[in-house]
């Protein structure tokens, strides 16, 4: 198959199928985990800001808003693996150079995102109750949890279509102005929180409309960027359709990415459930170091979603060979990147960690598990690239259903089986190494069975 180059790619979209792509891999994402990185910041402002300036217990604040990460993490990682479908489906059209399936999966995949932001506010607000008590939050951080998730789940609708937005934009390489729009509403979540907060006096409510509040903001600036810009994902009033051929491919890709990902958070809501049976400290140590950790975490991540971008744009454009580099290319990167990325946090993290609370156990607990989930990175960072590898080729269900036997299943049978035995953080957290070491060798071992380049080569003419 041919591919001649397209002449008419606007100055916002990427050419990820000529020329070389090392250095593109880095443009695309770099922006993607600076990204990811400033909205851990900006939510960790909520943490260190009830931390230092909330009336009354302020490590009972933090550690309500640490008990709501898990749900918080399992609803948007579902959300945001569909939202890939929707990026993987648009990159393949851009790859054949269909702007009819370009411009039906960009309007589908917004309208797709406020109904599901208002379908997840609706169930939230009737299950969240039960689902914190299911946590086992102590007595004392209940009602001060319950109150936060209360008003962050209002906002759910933006939060989504912002999501959506953005990986309507990386599917045309441009990670930059999802960035910009973070940029603009985390400053102002950061300044109303202190607001709120600080001036007002209010506690947890006060962060949690201030994220709404912005995420508003983010949501509308891409909205509007979409109108306006000039390349081929432009949205337009009349052409607001919701075209159900478009939502069942982005169900097919994204539907098991989104349980792919919300797998993590599933599993991480039993073992946050274990954490919380330690106590109010311990809790709020874990939530003070999942906030720094995850920073390198959206480095490595940000590889990943390049991964499946570009393999996605050549997989459509019918450049086979070019997707193996791609894989090979980015699993090299990823792993210098991230590897800077990790000592960088380990060097500065008892500082960091006292940003969010100066108690010297919670800075030692911290520290504990900084450790013990970097020393898992590897295995992460090769299973992120390989299933983003597939799913560029359309292949989601596969690495969905072995990251829930990899992740799911190991984690809950470590929680249910060994750590009744030996109560202890240490032993949490050693499940993070063994089940993803676990799920990268199963995500390997697919790979090696589909090689879904070589068998595709042979029938290049069908694609």
């Amino acid at each position: 198959m041919v591919i001649l180059e397209n002449k008419n790619i606007s100055k916002q979209e990427m050419d990820m199928i000529h020329g070389p792509i090392w250095n593109k891999l880095i443009q695309y994402a770099l922006p993607v985990a600076a990204t990811g990185i400033l909205e851990q910041i900006f939510n960790a402002s909520d943490i260190a800001i009830v931390g230092n300036f909330a009336r009354g217990a302020k490590v009972v604040a933090v550690a309500a808003v640490g008990a709501n990460a898990p749900i918080i993490g399992l609803i948007l990682n579902f959300f945001i693996g569909i939202a890939l479908g929707a990026n993987v489906v648009i990159a393949n059209a851009i790859g054949q150079q269909n702007e009819d399936t370009i411009r039906k999966a960009v309007h589908t995949s917004i309208i797709m995102s406020v109904i599901g932001g208002i379908l997840v506010t609706i169930i939230g607000e009737l299950s969240i109750g039960y689902l914190l008590q299911m946590l086992n939050v102590p007595s004392d951080v209940f009602p001060y949890a319950l109150l936060y998730i209360r008003i962050y789940l209002l906002g759910m609708p933006v939060i989504l279509l912002y999501n959506f937005e953005a990986a309507i934009f990386r599917s045309i390489g441009e990670t930059k102005t999802p960035l910009k729009a973070l940029v603009v509403s985390g400053i102002l979540n950061v300044l109303l929180n202190m607001f709120f907060v600080i001036v007002l006096k209010m506690t947890v409510n006060g962060v949690a409309i201030a994220t709404v509040i912005a995420n508003v903001v983010s949501s509308m600036l891409l909205f509007v960027k979409l109108y306006k810009t000039d390349s081929v994902i432009r949205i337009s009033k009349d052409d607001f359709k919701f075209s159900k051929k478009i939502f069942r491919k982005i169900i097919r890709i994204g539907l098991p990415a989104g349980i792919q990902t919300a797998v993590f958070a599933f599993a991480n809501i039993v073992i946050q459930s274990s954490i919380n049976s330690l106590g109010t400290v311990v809790i709020a140590a874990s939530s003070a170091a999942f906030n720094i950790e995850i920073f390198a975490y959206d480095i490595l991540n940000s590889f990943s979603q390049a991964c499946t971008t570009f393999t996605g744009q050549n997989y459509g454009a019918g450049q086979l060979k070019q997707c193996r580099k791609i894989l090979f290319l980015c699993i090299i990167e990823d792993a210098i990147a991230t590897l800077c990325a990790i000592i960088l946090v380990l060097i500065s993290g008892k500082v960091l960690l006292s940003i969010f609370n100066n108690d010297p156990q919670v800075i030692k607990i911290g520290y504990t598990r900084l450790l013990m989930v970097f020393s898992a990175y590897t295995f992460s960072m090769l299973y992120e690239n390989m299933s983003g590898y597939l799913r560029g080729f359309g292949i989601s269900l596969v690495p969905a259903v072995l990251t829930i036997i990899g992740v799911c299943g190991t984690r809950i049978a470590w929680v249910y089986a060994v750590f009744p035995m030996h109560r202890t953080f240490r032993t949490i957290m050693m499940v993070y190494p063994i089940s993803l070491s676990v799920t990268a060798l199963l995500i390997f071992i697919a790979l090696m069975i589909y090689r879904p380049s070589h068998k595709l080569q042979t029938n290049e003419g069908e694609i």
